[in-house]
């Protein structure tokens, strides 16, 4: 496992690093026993940094690492995020009383005193031009509930006017093959003010891991099921925004292009890594020998320039009409 600096925090975190939102819900039922291996697998591996949220199983996902961190001797970082619990979900409710009680509870499940980072969980577009919510997470700060704060979003424009806030430790995006727009203005602009860059999402709901057909059928709590067109969360957040079929096609053009001895998930992954600005990837997984397949990528050499120009022209081609313009 290599390691890389997470932005202004100078942590040092696992460059595939897990996101235990599988673990919490919305993939289809992980029991208990399940996601207990797929966290200590990760953490046998040398994953030392953990993305989960106070939303994913109603705070499941956050107990679950609580448990069995208290197992483990290692120190491990710990990133959450706060905000989706609203109801209804605007921008009146990220206030003081609300954050600070989300915080804690938070604290609770993880069995903290502090937390190592904490994320404003895709707030609406508003958030980011209202100094005050920002300044709530500065005196949370102060206060020694958290460590580092970031943001977590859905439109690069929103990661853009995040990071003019100086106290601002990171933002979390999708990018992958199929979501190539950060890299075009944003990754500079955050290496320039210091900005760790978390990627979720990097083998879009399991599309760039070449297994799903049109024949796969998804669990009905499954989100791959029930937000293709974004009817429960932003549709970007389930394959990308990207069409069934369009991103099935695409698929089938970039197996052409893998490598034989490498899967297709660790060529997508290995393709995120080889962007300097991306501090780690938050792939999450079910079972162990997801895992296990998933940390492979840190150890695959760089992509050639020919095939990093393969995946830009399937991109152009397949991709880009459908969603650039739209995160």
């Amino acid at each position: 496992m290599n390691y890389r600096r997470l932005g202004k925090t100078n942590y040092e975190i696992s460059e595939v690093s897990l996101g235990a939102w599988q673990i919490g819900g919305a993939w289809g039922s992980v029991p208990d026993e399940d996601a207990i291996r797929v966290l200590n697998t990760a953490l046998e591996a040398g994953v030392n940094f953990i993305d989960t949220a106070d939303v994913y199983g109603d705070g499941r996902s956050e107990r679950l690492i609580a448990q069995v961190l208290a197992e483990r001797p290692e120190p491990v970082l710990v990133a959450t995020k706060t905000g989706r619990r609203l109801q209804p979900h605007n921008v009146e409710g990220y206030n003081r009383k609300n954050l600070t009680a989300f915080v804690e509870r938070s604290l609770e499940n993880l069995r903290r005193e502090t937390l190592d980072l904490l994320q404003l969980h895709c707030p609406p577009t508003e958030v980011y031009y209202r100094p005050e919510v920002f300044e709530i997470l500065v005196d949370l700060q102060r206060d020694g509930k958290i460590r580092h704060f970031g943001v977590s979003v859905e439109k690069v424009e929103e990661a853009i006017k995040a990071i003019n806030y100086p106290e601002l430790a990171s933002v979390q995006i999708i990018f992958n093959a199929f979501r190539q727009r950060p890299k075009d203005l944003f990754f500079g602009l955050a290496q320039t003010a210091d900005i760790g860059i978390i990627v979720r999402l990097p083998l879009s709901s399991g599309l760039l891991a070449g297994k799903i057909t049109r024949q796969t059928q998804f669990a009905p709590d499954d989100h791959r099921n029930f937000n293709r067109f974004g009817e429960q969360f932003d549709r970007g957040e389930t394959f990308s925004g990207v069409d069934f079929d369009a991103a099935l096609a695409a698929v089938d053009a970039l197996r052409l292009i893998v490598p034989p001895g490498i899967s297709m998930a660790d060529f997508a992954m290995r393709w995120i890594l080889d962007h300097p600005a991306v501090s780690c990837i938050i792939p999450g997984a079910r079972n162990p020998e997801q895992v296990a397949q998933n940390v492979l990528a840190s150890d695959l050499a760089p992509l050639s320039g020919e095939q990093r120009q393969a995946v830009e022209e399937i991109y152009a081609n397949h991709i880009r009409p459908l969603v650039h313009h739209r995160w």
